[in-house]
């Protein structure tokens, strides 16, 4: 029979999980700035390493009847390979493309954890919308007349959207530490995802200020008929990378500055 974990063994777990700093609003430029800084260090690896990101997600995509939920579990997955390919960087290592899929090689298990909670989460958040914006139309329907009934519709789809749309963002903020704790600290998928709840809450003025300039650079990478994507994914990667390692990290935020030998 197995003894029990002792309080000492229960107190070491808990130890091992780092604390998240607080840091000012004016942070989140410094991530972006970072994250642009990890694009140009190698951008033809970045651009190919995007190109087959998209066409992984689409592909994954075309799972019959289930390639929503594949893509949902996978994205944590390659979200942690450009994590990584980031670390390497910052390490004076060169970025490869097999980094795209270094995540099936280190926690791949628990990546696809975080990644079924994440499914999970947005089905929650989905049904939860819906109850909610159902009882919004059936308390119209009640009162019987048609002006009731109308309003409880209009009514029930923003209550819902409101709804959803907080749920939604509660959801991304658990995500958006949550494939480096993984595989740069070995944390568990579940404690991960509630450390990076934390940590965005407790720098909730860094993260709304990056939400805002994040929604803003997404519109103007759309403008090049959407090529500007293939530079927004890998600065978006490294910016995630700067912002853990502001947070919970203890390296640079900046990858070291390239030195040139003379031959």
């Amino acid at each position: 029979m197995t003894e029990p974990a002792s309080p000492a063994a229960h107190s070491h777990n808990a130890a091992r999980h780092p604390r998240p700093r607080h840091v000012s609003p004016a942070e989140s430029l410094a991530w972006l700035k970072a994250g642009w800084t990890y694009f140009v260090r190698d951008p033809g690896v970045w651009v190919a390493i995007s190109v087959i990101f998209i066409v992984m997600l689409f592909v994954l995509g075309l799972v019959p009847l289930l390639g929503w939920a594949v893509v949902l579990i996978g994205f944590p997955v390659m979200v942690a390979g450009m994590v990584l390919g980031c670390h390497a960087l910052a390490e004076g290592k060169p970025l490869r493309i097999e980094h795209l899929f270094a995540g099936l090689k280190v926690h791949a298990g628990n990546l696809s954890l975080v990644g079924v909670f994440y499914l999970l989460g947005g089905l929650i958040a989905g049904f939860v919308s819906v109850v909610v914006g159902g009882g919004a139309l059936l308390t119209g329907y009640i009162l019987g007349a048609l002006a009731g009934l109308g309003m409880g519709l209009v009514s029930g789809v923003v209550l819902g959207s409101v709804v959803f749309s907080v749920l939604w963002v509660l959801l991304i903020t658990a995500l958006w530490f949550a494939a480096p704790l993984v595989v740069l600290r070995n944390t568990p998928p579940l404690d991960a995802m509630k450390l990076s709840l934390s940590a965005c809450f407790s720098n909730i003025g860094a993260f709304i200020v990056l939400g805002v300039l994040i929604y803003v650079l997404i519109w103007v990478a759309m403008i090049p008929a959407g090529l500007g994507v293939l530079v927004l994914i890998p600065v978006l990667a490294g910016t995630l990378y700067a912002s853990y390692q502001d947070v919970f990290g203890d390296a640079p935020v900046l990858p070291p500055a390239v030195t040139h030998t003379a031959e």
